[in-house]
């Protein structure tokens, strides 16, 4: 991916990605015991969802009913590599992207159409837009 534009996302609008997946994840019916945010930027959206319904998080992904978080599903590897592991999670992300992604998670905040690199607030401003993984 040779991304060179970036999107700044504020605090204010995480907020908002956060109540429009509790809502859509509220909205399925879907019974969630347990929240496991993945590292690293699936942790703070995680702590955020769970407060807001009331789930608590598991460091354990073994449990039943888990709704596993991140921040992006952007070539949808993260989300494939632990769904072979445990195929009966529910997946939600705060920002998706079909064009390029080849998993398609559960709950999305956002369908996100650009190759923009996507700077969360809890991130470093000057990173380099490339995944952590290909460093």
């Amino acid at each position: 991916m040779d991304t060179k534009s970036k999107t700044y996302l504020s605090w204010g609008e995480i907020e908002e990605l956060v109540d429009l997946l509790c809502s859509q994840i509220i909205k399925s019916g879907v019974q969630i015991e347990y929240v496991f945010g993945l590292q690293r930027g699936g942790l703070i959206p995680a702590v955020m969802i769970s407060h807001k319904l009331g789930i608590p998080m598991t460091q354990n992904p073994k449990t039943s009913n888990l709704l596993v978080i991140d921040d992006i599903c952007d070539s949808g590897e993260t989300f494939c590599e632990f769904f072979l592991e445990y195929p009966k999670a529910k997946f939600a992300c705060l920002h998706f992207k079909p064009h390029t992604s080849h998993f398609n998670p559960n709950f999305s905040a956002n369908k996100f159409f650009s190759d923009d690199w996507i700077v969360y607030p809890w991130e470093n401003e000057n990173a380099e837009p490339i995944q952590d993984y290909l460093k």
